[in-house]
């Protein structure tokens, strides 16, 4: 039977510690004001914002729509695939989908965005690559942007992953510093849990 290497587990810290600080270090701050107004402009006038991606991006759409909407931005999860057999029946002309995908060049992907296009949505893109086909469908695009994902085939989403969070989570902050969120109205949306009571210094 063969032994546990925690050798793989050193080069995998390694590895991602290296990435994601070369990723931060090249970070273009127009990208995130340029998507940040866009999402604000629409949902002045009324329209939404929905995340949508592919495979393990799909998960990581999942999670940026709850926390957008948990930190004052409403977000909703539309389903990679399923957007091309009914569900782009969510969007409104005007909407903001933001997209997702490491190689911005994922084939049922190019099918949703196309769909998305032809309801009159504008599309934030997240790629790893700013000369993909998703990069320029995006009236915006945000780089997340690594070369290795830190495991021995180089293959299974991993840095690249942390990397698309890592993305969702500033924007997030950007927005929710524009609505200048406070914590009374954050545990009305989030009244669950510890997170859902007032700390001693804010009562």
């Amino acid at each position: 039977m063969s032994k546990l290497d925690l050798n793989v587990l050193k080069n995998f810290d390694k590895i991602v510690f290296k990435e994601m600080e070369q990723f931060v270090s090249e970070i273009d701050e127009k990208e995130y004001t340029d998507s940040a107004n866009l999402i604000i402009k629409a949902q002045e006038r009324g329209n939404r914002v929905h995340i949508t991606g592919i495979g393990k991006p799909g998960h990581v759409a999942t999670y940026s729509a709850s926390l957008l909407s948990s930190t004052g931005t409403p977000a909703y999860f539309l389903h990679g695939t399923e957007a091309v057999h009914g569900s782009c029946g969510q969007l409104l002309p005007g909407d903001v989908v933001i997209c997702i995908s490491n190689s911005g060049e994922t084939a049922e992907l190019k099918a949703t965005v196309t769909a998305i296009k032809n309801n009159g949505c504008s599309i934030i893109s997240i790629t790893g690559n700013r000369n993909s086909w998703l990069a320029k469908q995006g009236d915006t695009h945000i780089l997340a942007s690594v070369k290795e994902e830190g495991d021995p085939l180089n293959r299974a989403p991993r840095a690249s992953i942390l990397a698309e969070t890592y993305v969702i989570q500033r924007l997030s902050l950007l927005l929710q510093a524009y609505r200048n969120l406070d914590p009374a109205q954050y545990i009305k949306w989030h009244p669950g849990g510890t997170l859902g009571n007032l700390r001693d210094n804010e009562k």
